[in-house]
């Protein structure tokens, strides 16, 4: 019977241990971010990749196809895709439709590890944030 507070003990330690926030992946913003000002068609088209990229998504590297940084229009998504910390997309005030009207063409099929959603993978593309769908 000494036995059974001590493993209620352990137990409640785990629970609220294991149950803790994650790490943000993306480091809290330190001054006020870059917002796109130009509009889409006046958006630098970005330069397709290399081939695959090597990322680490927690404790596990894998590959990706396209890995995207800076302004977030003018792009075709395909295969696996990694959004960064670091892109610019267009300011909102209430829903963030900061996708709309951006140019961004995502096949279907494409996954979508997104860092700012502490890379947490998408398998329907970004429409929550193009007004098409309502946000998850």
């Amino acid at each position: 019977m000494r036995f059974c507070p001590l493993l209620i003990l352990t137990a409640l330690v785990f629970i609220f241990t294991a149950c803790g926030e994650a790490t943000p992946v993306c480091p809290p913003a330190s001054q006020t971010p870059e917002y796109l000002t130009a509009p889409p068609e006046k958006q630098p088209t970005p330069t397709p990749g290399s081939g695959l990229s090597s990322i680490v998504l927690g404790r596990k590297e894998m590959q990706v196809d396209k890995v995207v940084e800076g302004p977030l229009c003018n792009d075709h998504w395909s295969g696996t895709v990694y959004v960064t910390c670091d892109v610019q997309v267009y300011p909102w005030v209430e829903d963030p439709t900061f996708l709309k009207d951006c140019q961004l063409n995502i096949e279907p099929m494409t996954v979508v590890y997104v860092a700012y959603h502490n890379n947490t993978a998408y398998y329907n593309g970004c429409s929550c944030h193009t007004g098409l769908t309502p946000e998850p």
